[in-house]
């Protein structure tokens, strides 16, 4: 291993290498920022210009470094305008979006730049050291452990519904499985659900739906109350404090470790991927929090951006373990990665780390660089971007509205999707109006998919449901999943029980 470091090392560390890191890292973060346009249409625009660079190394270096700026990046419009347009970003605008509302958008912004600096280099940390053996665990996943760790995600709603309301919380995630059936099935290739529609036989977009439940919202908000934004009020002020103090770096230490680590194993396993660790880290960190910190997820609370912020990151470093080692895409942005190295004569699996060591230890090198620069050019622009939340309402409302529909549009080229964006737009504003968490609901959309694709294929190998219990790692997950659901509930009923005890004693 120390010989293969000391040749990325001389290999990632070339000029053109470092130029690589650096382009890919500035483009992946300023396209980002922007609404509709994820890491897979970045790259995807960039796979030309890569592959023109004739070297593999230097091509690779160059998307991955796109990918993780990408993600780096992405989080600023979820954190600003509570735009998320990336999947493994609508965690962040949880907690993000209330901190900038309370004028406090420099400090979210900065625990959002050192909780995916952080993130992103203790995954690479850990895939150097632990890739190989990482990759043998990763096989061990099938289509039933795939199907129970989605159960597992959609067991954390409980995190995502305030005191009293997780009751709404899962109805709103059996709707967002609901809107998941939109389209064709797995099992059958037929439209279903679709109202002789042909533009919804391919389903719902990703980006229309966080759209509608987040964006439009907003700005039919921002409409009705007027103190909903920074304006000329005063916040443009505040907004320039980026500094941590020394508590709230202590406080949100521990969850970055955490959340890196998980992070980093949930994007080793093929098809889990940022999307999933972002939420089941917000879910743990929300339940072993202490009540009273309980109740500020969802309000503006630090460890709650942190939490997302660690482990996207860290997922995303963990996904090139199945691509470089197992040549398994583990997710589709990894996937389109996959084919560039093909189409450069590169053979992604257990034969790269021999065969062509310069490629795999550059990009694990590359990482960190990439990282430390991702930093270096976040930290001192954060003031400018933070001034997002001082334009006046009249220009700010327009603003949002012309991002959210370009974002929608871009996802799917296509004209019905702004349709379908007012219309669910509408509905989400109203279902928030009445207090219903809209989070659960794209939860329930997103892993939707996955859970039902894994189960159909399990039912098939297995002719049956006894998958369930043939495979004990399975079976582990969905009492895991069991656990997740049954322990809040145990928690506010013991917390209303000792209430109670008091005020008898009383």
């Amino acid at each position: 291993m120390l010989e293969g470091i000391l040749i990325g090392l001389g290999t990632a560390f070339s000029i053109t290498n470092i130029l690589m890191v650096i382009g890919g890292c500035l483009i992946g973060t300023f396209i980002g920022m922007l609404p509709g346009l994820g890491p897979m249409s970045i790259i995807s625009i960039m796979i030309p210009v890569a592959i023109s660079l004739g070297d593999p190394s230097a091509a690779l270096i160059l998307l991955a470094g796109v990918y993780y700026g990408a993600i780096f990046g992405g989080s600023t419009s979820s954190i600003l305008i509570n735009a998320p347009g990336v999947a493994s970003t609508v965690a962040s605008s949880f907690d993000g979006y209330p901190l900038a509302r309370q004028g406090k958008a420099g400090k979210a912004l900065t625990v959002a730049a050192i909780s995916s600096f952080m993130g992103g280099t203790i995954g690479a940390i850990l895939l150097m050291v632990f890739a190989p053996a990482l990759a043998s665990v990763a096989l061990l996943f099938h289509s039933a452990e795939y199907f129970a760790l989605m159960v597992v995600g959609l067991s954390a709603i409980a995190a995502f519904a305030g005191s009293g309301q997780v009751g709404k919380a899962l109805m709103m995630t059996l709707l967002g499985l609901i809107m998941a059936t939109v389209g064709e099935g797995a099992l059958f290739n037929l439209p279903r659900f679709t109202g002789g529609i042909q533009d919804l036989q391919s389903g719902f977009g990703f980006i229309t739906l966080a759209m509608a439940m987040f964006a439009m919202p907003e700005a039919i908000f921002l409409v009705l109350d007027p103190s909903r934004s920074g304006g000329d009020d005063g916040k443009s002020q505040e907004i320039k404090d980026l500094r941590i103090n020394r508590e709230e770096a202590k406080s949100i230490a521990p969850v970055i470790g955490r959340q890196s680590v998980q992070g980093f194993l949930i994007g080793v396993l093929p098809g889990a991927g940022a999307t999933i660790a972002s939420f089941l880290g917000y879910a743990v960190e929300r339940n072993i929090a202490p009540k009273d910190e309980q109740e500020q997820f969802g309000k503006g609370s630090i460890k709650g951006l942190a939490a997302p912020e660690s482990a996207n990151n860290a997922a995303c470093t963990g996904s090139f373990v199945p691509l470089l080692t197992l040549g398994i895409p583990g997710s589709g942005t990894t996937a389109i990665l996959l084919g560039a190295l093909i189409a450069l004569n590169v053979s992604p699996g257990p034969r790269l780390m021999v065969d062509n060591p310069s490629i795999f230890w550059a990009v694990i090198i590359s990482m960190y660089l990439g990282n430390l620069i991702l930093l270096i050019l976040n930290l001192p622009l954060i003031p400018y971007i933070a001034k997002v939340l001082a334009v006046p309402r009249n220009y700010l409302i327009p603003f949002i509205l012309f991002f959210t529909l370009m974002g929608a549009y871009i996802g799917q080229n296509n004209a019905t999707e702004l349709l379908l964006l007012t219309g669910m737009g509408v509905i989400a504003t109203i279902l928030r109006f009445a207090d219903y968490p809209l989070a659960p609901a794209l939860i329930g959309f997103i892993l939707g998919s996955m859970l039902e694709d894994n189960f159909a294929r399990s039912m098939q190998l297995a002719d049956g449901i006894g998958f369930i219990l043939d495979r004990p790692m399975t079976l582990g997950l969905l009492v895991l999943a069991i656990i997740l659901v049954i322990l809040p509930s145990y928690r506010v009923r013991r917390a209303r029980a000792r209430a109670e005890g008091v005020a008898d004693g009383d």
